[in-house]
């Protein structure tokens, strides 16, 4: 008859065959077809596990006699194909007929390529990985955002990356919701994702009551969602830095914080000819559509649109203002304000003593005694989209044309009294993405290449010492030294050579049988070339000076004069 399908039979009599090749030859020997209810991870095998011969079921299974043997080669290949799986597991397993204890092995083609398909290894869209490499440098930005802040007296805070959605909704109305990351939680609450820093604050700040000493400096470095389309430079899933004050009602507060953007550039090294920020006052707009008759309650809907004016062009503008109800005098009057370059030109048109042209012109003053005056440049089109600005304006863009706006921000005295704050409260502050200005460091070719470092390795010489080198680790790292301990001992020197060089180590220390018994280990400088001898970049240190061992080798690197040397 048809060769039976070794899927589906199993022996005679079954002898239990643990060895793969005697298991093999039980097979050869003792087969007729039969079905049997055995699962498909061992009918499929040749070896039964031990765990599954101990099992009750199994063993009475296999102690079973044979059934007759099928009637024809097509039935003893594949059995009852059309009774056999009622189970919802019948693709993988034998399933059983009703009648007569028959049973059939039916194997899925796609289980074993279902089992080898890989998830999508991509972050979600608009997000980002930080493998080792990125994160050195997002560590290196977030550090000058930090040492900045802190240099100029302000206090870090944060605050939960979930907020209630309403936080947002009342600064900036429904719409936001289009934007927001935002859902109902398991307690039907109303939540989001913070699509910014500055709302958080407020309310921390809020929370403070009057038991808050003011002035108050404040800044955070959080990670903040938006969703939103995405250009070069903003992404969905971001980090802003954002330092705010509160309690300053004169534009000093605001030639402070400039001074601290002007500053963070600086340390990069951008220069303002790399960069520019541009200067306005909401003041400016606000006396202009006073002047044409546009009511008080069109004056955030017209902000909204003028802050479009360096993105759409004119004749969309004029529509969007047409329909706000603004007349047609009054949009040319609009436009024409909004294209004046300088503070002067700005006074002819206002009056000197329009308060937009004194805090401009105070403003512009004090950027000139902090240095920074050579950064600013008056746009009157500057208003800033949201809408809770009430005065001074400012945006960080790229000279080149090339990027969107690096950072923003400006006062707003109203945001307080909107969360609930019985009178206004002067405030200002500025938001800065760290997405646009990594681009911008791309762009200038200014990147630091910031490969991964550590003071010392430390490497045993065989198995034997591996404890030793753990103890001389654990003291060196006492003393503040960054030390990679190599797990496993290198069978070749040339290899742990290489594993340090790979880390980015400056000295290895040698663990040795030799030194050891002495009370010292060997350190080797790996900065210093073959040219240099053995006993000018190598020194043993005594196990009980490795807590100061960085002071060692400095005291070292001295009496050798060696000059090139720093720790």
């Amino acid at each position: 008859g048809a060769k039976a399908n070794p899927r589906s039979v199993v022996p005679r009599r079954p002898p239990v065959c643990a060895p793969q090749s005697r298991a093999r030859r039980c097979l050869r020997s003792n087969t007729r077809p039969t079905r049997l209810r055995i699962p498909l991870m061992l009918a499929a095998t040749s070896t039964p596990s031990r765990s599954m011969l101990r099992a009750p079921t199994l063993r009475a299974l296999l102690r079973r006699p044979a059934a007759p043997a099928a009637s024809t080669p097509a039935y003893r290949a594949f059995g009852n194909v059309g009774r056999a799986c009622q189970s919802p597991r019948g693709s993988r397993f034998a399933c059983a007929a009703s009648e007569g204890g028959r049973s059939v092995t039916t194997v899925d083609p796609n289980a074993k390529k279902a089992r080898k398909q890989m998830i999508d290894l991509q972050p979600p869209k608009g997000t980002r990985d930080f493998p080792p490499e990125e994160m050195r440098v997002r560590n290196w930005l977030f550090g000058h955002f930090r040492d900045v802040a802190r240099s100029f007296g302000f206090d870090e805070f944060d605050a939960p990356v979930l907020e209630s959605e309403e936080l947002y909704v009342r600064k900036a109305g429904e719409e936001i919701t289009q934007q927001l990351y935002n859902f109902v939680d398991k307690g039907d609450r109303r939540v989001a994702l913070r699509p910014e820093l500055t709302p958080s604050f407020a309310r921390l700040i809020l929370q403070q009551g009057k038991s808050l000493p003011l002035p108050a400096k404040w800044f955070a470095v959080g990670q903040c969602w938006r969703y939103e389309r995405m250009t070069r430079g903003r992404r969905r899933e971001h980090y802003q830095w954002n330092m705010d004050i509160v309690g300053v009602e004169g534009v000093e507060a605001e030639a402070e914080l400039l001074a601290a953007i002007t500053t963070f550039f600086a340390r990069l090294g951008i220069t303002s000819n790399d960069v520019g920020i541009k200067v306005s006052s909401r003041k400016v707009l606000q006396a202009v559509l006073e002047r044409f008759g546009v009511p008080p309650e069109n004056f955030a809907p017209v902000c909204v649109v003028v802050d479009k004016i360096e993105k759409l062009p004119r004749e969309k503008i004029v529509e969007e203002l047409a329909s706000l109800g603004v007349e047609s005098s009054a949009i040319d009057g609009i436009l024409s304000a909004m294209e004046l370059k300088t503070v002067e030109d700005l006074e002819t048109l206002l009056g000197a003593d329009a308060d937009a042209v004194t805090d401009l012109r105070t403003l512009f003053s004090y950027a000139e005694a902090y240095g920074y005056a050579d950064w600013l440049v008056f746009d009157a089109s500057v208003v800033r989209g949201l809408s809770y600005y009430t005065g001074v304006v400012f945006e960080g863009f790229d000279r080149a044309g090339e990027l969107r706006a690096i950072c923003g921000g400006g006062r707003y005295d109203k945001l307080l009294s909107l969360y609930g704050a019985v009178s206004e409260v002067p405030a200002c502050g500025f938001g800065f993405g760290d997405c646009v200005v990594v681009e911008l460091l791309k762009d200038k070719g200014i990147l630091p290449d910031l490969p991964k470092t550590v003071d010392f390795v430390v490497a045993a010489f065989n198995d034997q010492m591996q404890g030793a080198a753990m103890r001389a680790t654990s003291l060196m790292r006492s003393g503040g030294a960054n030390v990679d301990l190599l797990l496993e001992p290198k069978k070749k020197v040339a290899n742990t050579f290489d594993y340090a060089n790979r880390v980015g180590a400056r000295f290895i220390a040698f663990v040795a049988p030799s030194e050891w018994e002495r009370g010292e280990v060997r350190i080797k400088d790996l900065r210093l070339g073959e040219d240099v001898p053995d006993e000018e970049k190598q020194i043993d240190v005594k196990v009980a000076d490795l807590a100061d061992v960085r002071g060692v080798l400095q005291r070292w690197a001295d009496a050798k004069a060696m000059k090139n040397l720093k720790l």
